[in-house]
């Protein structure tokens, strides 16, 4: 017994636009300086806009987004502790390249090798940390090309935790663009350090000043990772956000730190001014649903989860939805239950549909309570 009522609906809460946004979205070819790029945006994994994105190249620095995400991981994972102490080893007391001259035998923090990883690119800290959590160096790098293979990066293969020059170590702009999502989308925290302009360690005595210059002077940056050899140039991952998007722009090979900052910022102005999030609602409450032979004579529905749409600048007015929902069920109804769905469309085009849920279960009337029921209907419905 069961009838679906169809009605279309439109309603949405639209998030504000961007600083940078123009009122109508416009092809403007961008010039960059580096022969690859790319730019994804955080939440649905969408390319916005690429250039010789899997082209294989080495990534520098830009290698430890992975070595961070793997650190992250064995903390949520509670297998260290950002208090707990690390001893540095002779090997990692030994890397060269940007360093923050750990010695043999010194002890610093998890919390404390993170930010000279984040801040200042350590290398002697980044291999203290795959140390503690893999037992050396190429354990670590074996599960970085392990998790790699889970991401799909298969553009990618890591030979240490660095990004010191090797050969093989290699990688592309889509991969890091990869990369660097799961560790911004899943584990937030990374902004703690991601984020520091200039701090200390060692009792104030070492100073830290962010080799990553967009966080002081591009508005909203959050990350993430620069990188620079002879070899591999200059090389980054950034991430800002406005307005409730948040954006990846790698670029690899540019030719001098400056342009590598240019182009991220580039890339990111592009997909402020071009794109918008946008949360997408009933422009109703969803309606009780009634329950047949149920120990409540109602159960109310609601959405599996909140629709998060991406769209391109002036496509919000195009935005509408359509409600599939049951008018009635019968019970048992369990927690969860599907009871219809909504759908959202860009123009003619669907671009989501989020399932309706009951949002508790509702018990099956015994032989006795429908027995029960029915003579208290009878008893309301005598006349005085």
């Amino acid at each position: 017994m069961k009838r679906l009522l169809s009605l279309l609906l439109s309603g949405l809460v639209l998030t504000a636009a961007a600083p940078a946004a123009r009122a109508a979205q416009e092809e403007v070819p961008l010039e960059l300086s580096c022969p690859s790029a790319i730019l994804m945006e955080k939440e649905t994994g969408s390319i916005l806009y690429e250039k010789d994105a899997h082209q294989k190249l080495e990534p520098a620095s830009v290698t430890k987004v992975m070595t961070l995400l793997l650190v992250m991981e064995a903390l949520d994972a509670g297998q260290l502790t950002l208090e707990e102490p690390v001893t540095v080893s002779a090997y990692a007391a030994g890397m060269g390249g940007s360093q923050v001259y750990l010695e043999e035998g010194e002890q610093m923090t998890v919390d404390e090798l993170l930010k000279c990883v984040t801040v200042v690119s350590g290398n002697d800290a980044a291999v203290a940390l795959a140390e503690r959590v893999a037992g050396s160096e190429s354990a670590f790098v074996s599960r970085m090309n392990q998790r790699a293979r889970e991401l799909g990066m298969a553009d990618t293969n890591f030979v240490n935790c660095t990004g010191l020059p090797a050969p093989g170590h290699e990688t592309s702009a889509y991969d890091i663009a990869l990369m660097s999502r799961e560790l911004i989308l899943n584990h937030p925290a990374i902004r703690d350090y991601a984020t520091i302009w200039m701090d200390s360690i060692r009792d104030g005595a070492f100073g830290l000043t962010n080799t990553n210059r967009l966080i002081r002077f591009y508005p909203g940056a959050t990350g993430l990772k620069t990188g620079s050899t002879d070899a591999a140039l200059y090389c980054m991952s950034a991430t800002a956000e406005r307005d409730g998007m948040e954006l990846i722009a790698v670029v690899m090979r540019a030719p001098t730190t400056a342009q590598r900052f240019e182009d991220a910022r580039a890339l990111l102005d592009y997909g402020f001014a071009h794109y918008s999030m946008v949360t997408v609602y009933p422009d109703a409450p969803l309606s009780p649903v009634e329950v047949l032979l149920g120990g409540q004579a109602q159960v109310q529905p609601q959405l599996e989860r909140e629709c998060r749409l991406l769209v391109g600048r002036g496509e919000e007015s195009q935005i509408s939805t359509r409600l599939t929902l049951a008018e009635n069920v019968e019970a048992p109804v369990d927690q969860g239950q599907t009871l219809g769905q909504m759908e959202v469309y860009v123009g003619d085009e669907l671009r989501d549909t989020v399932p309706i849920l009951a949002a508790q279960p509702v018990d099956r009337l015994s032989v006795p309570g429908i027995f029960s029921r029915m003579l208290r209907g009878l008893l309301m419905g005598r006349p005085a």
